[in-house]
């Protein structure tokens, strides 16, 4: 729990750089910052300054000069956590930024908790749950795609969707509670047509945000492809190839790889989490068969797989390891790229013969490379490129990263499936209206208008401190 009326420190900024920001918010801001701070300008009093103003001065511990800084006043409730707030701007030595900050605490403030800025947004209804927890994925975003994705959430693009599903909800529990009201004289405010038409469209929406879970987590996360094959196919040589570094060995001694080597690019703003595994083949090595049962273990956690072969392979070879491939696969909606390597070692009429035998399936592709030519690899990267605009993410599109959020809008169906059954079977309004409620509670707990400390202690403690 927040110790409310307490004025908060910490630094904003990490270590690095020339400049840090140190940030102070609470009751006693002005207060404190006076004590610390000397303007420039020897007439200016602090607390008479406005808000949104930057004072050059120093800071001073009892007359000895700390720094040179700059103060930025916000007046509440035009800040960041809708309190008095104040941001130092100082160099960004170590010494200076711990003296500061002794400085503070000694003169009435405490370091903040991890996330109790965004905490105080969110208490002083700055910000609801949701765009708070945006603030962490927008601080965390790797790549663009994610970047995109938090600062519409952000920005209040998730929020205005559960609140058209709560409004939408909210029509129709007081269309039915009506009714309630006057049972006895059997007035109807709306047909039973009417009011499956609307829980329909409301289980639609919610159905459709749930279902934007699977896209959301592999951009916020990274998208993980699992490069695997015999040995000696090249699975090591292609990963150093698309990263353009020696990230992994190679070598021409079969087994070489004996645990996953991981590294990321980014492709079409998206990223892409590469992960090199050990061939697959029966060994008695102790050693390598550890690493075999991780290949398989990286097989089911991947999104995508890259199933190497090469030119000296057969097809029937290769439809063999395939099909194995296929088998722990299906069903999961994993894209398999099936990849000749080596061809320029290829002899005339060899690639044909693997395009007359090899029949890639649904979310399959056939693609023939040379991972040591680079030969191509642009395609392949092409390809790659491709999967998450096959799955219809477009740039507009309100998509969600958050488990918490995925749960509570798919008990959202589960509570709407209830009322549409119940609205079919003649059920009475009074237990359908439970339900109906159920569903509204569960909205209520996505943007925090429901909530509980656990819940908010979870969700904060794993902020940066200083956010």
């Amino acid at each position: 729990m927040l110790r409310q009326g307490e004025t908060i420190c910490a630094p904003a900024t990490s270590a690095g750089g020339a400049i840090a920001v140190i940030r102070i918010s609470g009751p006693e801001s002005f207060p404190v910052i006076e004590k610390v701070f000397f303007p420039s300008d020897k007439s200016l009093v602090i607390n008479k300054q406005a808000g949104n103003t930057v004072i050059h001065g120093e800071i001073r511990d009892e007359g000895v000069i700390i720094d040179e800084v700059l103060v930025t006043l916000f007046r509440k409730p035009r800040s960041y956590t809708g309190e008095d707030s104040v941001e130092i701007s100082c160099h960004s030595s170590s010494y200076i930024r711990s003296r500061i900050l002794e400085l503070l605490i000694s003169n009435g403030t405490r370091i903040a908790a991890p996330g109790e800025f965004t905490q105080r947004a969110f208490l002083n209804g700055k910000m609801d749950l949701s765009q708070a927890e945006a603030v962490a994925d927008l601080v965390a975003s790797s790549s663009e795609a994610s970047h995109r994705i938090a600062m519409n959430q952000m920005r209040g693009g998730f929020s205005a969707e559960i609140s058209r599903l709560r409004s939408e909800l909210l029509r129709l529990t007081s269309l039915i509670e009506l009714e309630l009201d006057f049972g006895e004289e059997d007035v109807q405010f709306a047909d039973r047509t009417e009011l499956l038409s609307i829980v329909n469209q409301v289980k639609d929406l919610a159905g459709k945000l749930a279902s934007s879970f699977r896209i959301g987590n592999v951009i916020k996360n990274g998208i993980p492809v699992a490069i695997t094959g015999k040995p000696n196919s090249g699975k090591s040589t292609l990963l150093n190839a698309l990263l353009n570094e020696e990230r992994a060995i190679v070598s021409e001694i079969p087994g070489t790889t004996r645990d996953t080597i991981e590294d990321t690019i980014f492709i079409n703003g998206l990223e892409y989490r590469f992960i090199d595994t050990a061939g697959l083949r029966d060994t008695s090595d102790e050693v390598e068969s550890m690493g075999i049962r991780r290949t398989h273990e990286k097989i089911m956690q991947a999104s995508v797989l890259l199933l190497i072969g090469d030119i000296s392979d057969t097809p029937e070879g290769i439809n063999k390891r395939a099909d194995e491939i296929r088998e722990k696969i299906k069903h999961s909606g994993k894209y398999l790229f099936i990849l000749v390597n080596k061809i320029d070692l290829a002899t005339d009429g060899s690639l044909p013969e693997f395009e007359k035998h090899v029949h890639p399936g649904q979310n399959e592709s056939l693609l023939f490379i040379s991972a040591k030519e680079q030969q191509g690899l642009d395609e392949l990267r092409r390809r790659l490129g491709e999967i998450v605009e096959k799955e219809k993410f477009n740039s507009g599109d309100v998509i969600i990263t958050n488990l918490r959020h995925y749960e509570a809008l798919s008990k959202v169906s589960e509570s709407l499936s209830r009322v549409e059954e119940g609205l079919t079977n003649g059920i009475p309004e009074d237990l359908v209206a439970i339900d109906i409620r159920q569903a509204i509670h569960y909205l209520g707990e996505i943007t925090g208008e429901i909530t509980t400390d656990e819940i908010l202690g979870n969700i904060f403690k794993n902020f940066c401190i200083g956010k």
